[in-house]
């Protein structure tokens, strides 16, 4: 059985909403991505090396990462010569598996959250300004709630002018507490607070907003350990998650953002957010490639339940759902 056609079985059985957000996200990058393989296919009648470069550079201009595209290319070369494919329209579910396995390859792979039973967990927010941060953690306050979990926010980021406005906002929209202090205050010293409050409360989940200044990357690091070493002080193993926020609509630039923030902390896992606004979606395979971290959310809209957890089977079909759905 095709790859493809194991997509579609699996997804007709659970045409559930995510799936569809996947389908409706990715509309942008599928159009370019998906559209210009199908115009390869159609122009080549067999597979050859003149086929593979042109396939390369579309991988490339989707932002799949050179090391990635390299390590893709080689092994889409090594299938078609083992299958004996001469066929261009079936490497196109050949390129499909191969970016679940890409995906797949690899330590951590997990995208679930590391929630503690019965305990707070506090999860650590990083990135630069403008990347949705605050948005962020909006959303996944609400996803909490919704799941009947009590939610506390702390506002860390307390350089950017209008930062703790803004959290306080999405608290009052979700539901959540936010514990802030002056602006221009000591991050650690929201924390701190944070942690009592949440504690004297018995919170299940304290997400904690910092500054995105990456300006000096030493300054960053040193703000980052001051502001973890209070968090694992007050609750040892803490913080449970450090989860990095990038844009994906800067392509490669949410890479070299991913590296130095890896340098600067220990990154537990990637949200990606405005994937639905970009037509280069493979930045989520050029992260989790390149960088060893798993992308563990994606941001597939405006809605409040458009931040999902990832799921590389679905992002795939949402990469290919034009051709997976027309498959017999």
């Amino acid at each position: 059985m095709s790859f493809f056609k194991k997509l579609k079985e699996s997804f007709t059985k659970q045409t559930d909403s995510v799936t569809e957000k996947f389908r409706d996200g990715l509309t942008k990058t599928r159009d370019s991505f998906s559209g210009k393989v199908n115009d390869l296919v159609a122009r080549y009648r067999k597979v050859d090396e003149d086929f593979f470069e042109e396939l390369e550079e579309i991988l490339i201009q989707a932002d799949v990462g050179f090391d990635t595209v390299m390590e893709l290319i080689d092994q889409l070369k090594y299938e078609v010569k083992r299958r004996n494919i001469t066929d261009t329209a079936e490497v196109q579910t050949v390129i499909s598996e191969k970016l679940v396995d890409i995906y797949n390859s690899g330590e951590n792979q997990t995208s679930t959250l590391n929630i503690q039973d019965n305990a707070l967990t506090v999860i650590l927010f990083v990135g630069v300004n403008g990347v949705g941060k605050t948005t962020t953690i909006g959303k996944l306050a609400h996803k909490f709630i919704t799941e009947g979990k009590s939610v506390f926010l702390a506002a860390g980021d307390t350089f950017r002018a209008g930062a703790i406005d803004q959290l306080e906002v999405w608290g009052d929209r979700v539901g959540a507490p936010v514990i802030k202090q002056a602006e221009g205050s000591d991050p650690a010293a929201v924390m701190f607070d944070a942690i009592q409050a949440a504690k004297s409360r018995n919170a299940d989940i304290l997400l904690c907003d910092t500054a995105g200044r990456l300006q000096n990357k030493v300054n960053l690091m040193k703000e980052l350990e001051k502001v973890k070493r209070v968090i694992e002080r007050e609750i040892p193993g803490a913080p449970h998650e450090v989860l990095l926020v990038l844009d994906a609509t800067t392509g490669q630039n949410a890479l070299i953002q991913a590296k130095t923030f890896k340098e600067a902390t220990d990154v537990t896992g990637i949200v990606l957010s405005k994937l639905d606004g970009t037509a280069k979606g493979g930045i989520v395979l050029a992260i989790r490639n390149e960088l060893k971290i798993p992308v563990k959310f994606v941001g597939l809209g405006e809605r409040m339940d458009d931040l999902q957890e990832f799921d590389p089977e679905k992002y795939v079909y949402g990469l290919f759902a034009d051709q997976v759905d027309k498959t017999d």
